[in-house]
């Protein structure tokens, strides 16, 4: 019997404090659309604002819930259900309904806004035989209003809406594909997938792409053991401090011969990083002067404005500098330093205080260990 229930009735794979989360956001919204809409004289709320508000707090990363498909599939429902009504009324029981509902499906296909309480929006104006204003009130006070909250609401509590996909791979401006889809799938292998399904799935395809890549982690992980950044980490790290004169970062670039320097606080927290790529663009490629004579510029006493002229290192430093920390499994390391165009990245600890530095080479060392010590 428990099998049965399984299969009909699948387990959903969220917490309890999501669950509290998208109920409180959902009774909140309908809460004020309902207050503010009665505030302003407009007729009580109607029943599809139910429908919209699980969409909006539960389901807030879903195509279907964006404010796109929100404010256009309720107001264009609501107008296919106006006509219907008025063309159909007195065709017969159900006719005006059945041709509002199909109608308002084929209208929000073709303007790519589909949102399901759209369908009972229509059927509502069909069934009551709604005039005209039904578009304008309640339909779009209440999608506007209830939208309102769900932005501010969903956001507040760390869910970004409008949803944003994942950050994309690093652009090069070339034809070749991101590392990470050399050897695995691709976006147009996903793509291909997709349309032989020929069925609206619910879920972004970006998001689902990031989620198979995450999939892959996981097995890789489990696969090859766990080995962190704390394990392949360089953990006696030159370092600067924001009046650390540049001439002085300068040398300490080239003494060491790395590319990269963490900027520290007091409290060894890591507030910037200064990397060659920082003096090339502070020291200007373009005209005639060359490249050498940029750099000795750039580093040259001056007694202009330190707004113009760059004398310590946290002038020209990149801040916020991402960083991770060093528990973080080496798998999860790779999309960072490939597809995101991070050549090195600061390992910090509970307390965000540097420990120590990952570098692409220590990945692509770590992964070659891994690999040729691997039981077959």
């Amino acid at each position: 019997m428990k099998g049965r229930w399984q299969h009909w009735a699948p387990a959903l794979n969220v917490g309890r404090p999501e669950r509290w989360r998208a109920a409180l956001g959902a009774g909140l919204g309908i809460l004020l659309t309902g207050f503010t809409s009665h505030a302003l004289g407009a007729p009580a709320l109607i029943a599809p604002m139910g429908a919209s508000a699980v969409l909006l707090f539960a389901l807030p990363a879903s195509p279907l819930a964006q404010p796109w498909n929100m404010l256009l599939g309720n107001a264009v429902s609501a107008c296919v259900g106006v006509a219907c009504a008025a063309l159909l009324g007195h065709a017969g029981p159900g006719v005006a309904p059945a041709a509002a509902m199909a109608a308002a499906l084929v209208a929000m296909f073709a303007l790519r806004c589909l949102h399901p309480p759209g369908g009972a929006i229509a059927l509502t104006a069909a069934l009551q035989g709604a005039g005209p204003g039904f578009v304008l009130v309640p339909v779009g006070l209440e999608s506007l209003l209830l939208l309102a909250v769900a932005v501010v609401y969903n956001n507040a509590t760390r869910h970004p809406y409008p949803h944003r996909p994942p950050a994309p791979a690093a652009d090069h401006g070339t034809r070749d594909l991101p590392p990470r889809e050399r050897l695995g799938f691709t976006r147009e292998d996903l793509d291909a997938v997709l349309r032989q399904q020929d069925q609206v799935l619910d879920v972004d395809p970006d998001d689902l792409a990031e989620l198979l890549h995450q999939t892959e982690q996981r097995a890789f992980r489990r696969l090859q053991g766990e080995v962190r950044c704390a394990d392949i980490m360089s953990r006696d790290v030159v370092t600067l401090d924001f009046g650390t004169p540049l001439q002085e970062a300068w040398d300490t670039l080239r003494q060491h011969r790395i590319h990269a320097l963490p900027v520290l606080d007091r409290g060894r927290r890591v507030v910037g990083i200064v990397t060659l790529t920082d003096f090339l663009h502070h020291a200007g490629l373009d005209g005639p002067v060359s490249l050498g004579e940029r750099i000795r510029t750039l580093l040259r006493p001056s007694g202009r404005s330190h707004s113009l002229h760059p004398e310590v290192a946290g002038q020209i430093m990149t801040h916020p500098v991402r960083t991770a920390p060093a528990d973080l499994h080496v798998g999860e390391l790779v999309p960072l330093l490939s597809d995101r165009n991070f050549h090195h990245l600061p390992i910090v600890d509970e307390r965000q205080r540097l420990v120590g530095m990952v570098t692409q080479s220590d990945l692509v060392a770590a992964l070659y260990h891994m690999r040729a010590t691997a039981t077959p």
